[in-house]
């Protein structure tokens, strides 16, 4: 089991969250995902999914996921 914590621009309000949440919890391999206003946890299992599905998720509900650095 994996664990990622991604910062997205974009988000304002719970519309955003709930638009976010619902986009990585159709991820197939994702067990978790705790979405706040500019964050998500999302546990998932490493065999089914990567962070960069999930970044592609949440950019295709149309937000923007920062890189570090």
């Amino acid at each position: 089991m994996a664990e990622i914590i991604l910062k997205i621009e974009g988000m304002s309000c719970q519309h955003c969250v709930m638009s976010v949440k619902k986009a990585v919890e159709n991820i197939i391999g994702v067990t978790s995902a705790e979405i706040s206003i500019g964050k998500a946890k999302v546990a998932f299992d490493g065999s089914k999914t990567n962070r960069n599905e999930i970044a592609k998720a949440v950019e295709d509900a149309g937000y923007k996921v920062k890189t570090d650095g």
